[in-house]
């Protein structure tokens, strides 16, 4: 059975916060969701113009001087009914692609060296993003101190940092492995 997109419920939830433009759509999700959830204009227009078709959404046209009209899309009580329905569904295990893992899947195919380098590069990221992980909670603690999603968007952080610190003890405890195999070479 094939998977279902998600895409859907991202722009349906997003659409939930009140009626927004493609544009404000893709900006909201580059400031809330983007550290594990994106989507592109090139997804996101598409499935606009489907749920206005499918009556889960209206559009607006608002005309602009000088500029190309604005299209605000606003959700209907179905665009609403369906989300909630979606969020009600167990949810489906992840389908993971990491590239650092297919890398040392066929670590063989290369030099330890090369492996311990790779390793170092995905540790050195991972330690990037938890310090940026690390701000977000105080973050939406002050920008969105009055919001009523706040505690939601907290678990949503939380994850990440415990996911991100996580694979920095992986890093740790495959590099001093790859150490090993290189000294009995």
């Amino acid at each position: 059975m094939p998977r279902e997109n998600k895409s859907k419920y991202a722009i349906l939830g997003i659409l939930s916060f009140g009626p927004q433009s493609g544009y404000d759509i893709k900006k909201k999700i580059e400031t809330s969701t983007s550290n594990f959830w994106s989507e592109s204009y090139g997804q996101i227009y598409p499935i606009l113009k489907q749920f206005v078709a499918e009556g889960l959404a209206t559009q607006l046209i608002k005309p602009q001087m000088g500029k190309p009209d604005r299209h605000v899309y606003m959700l209907t009580e179905k665009g609403l009914n369906e989300l909630q329905q979606w969020l009600t569904e167990p949810v489906e295990p992840p389908v993971d692609r990491i590239e650092i893992l297919l890398k040392l899947f066929f670590g063989q195919q290369m030099s330890i060296a090369d492996n311990i380098r790779h390793v170092e590069q995905f540790q050195k990221q991972q330690q990037q993003l938890l310090q940026k992980y690390q701000t977000i909670p105080e973050d939406i603690n002050i920008k969105e101190m009055d919001n009523s999603n706040v505690n939601y968007w907290l678990m949503t952080s939380s994850y990440k940092l415990h996911v991100t610190q996580a694979l920095i003890t992986w890093c740790e405890e495959t590099l001093a492995k790859l150490n090993q195999m290189a000294e009995k070479i």
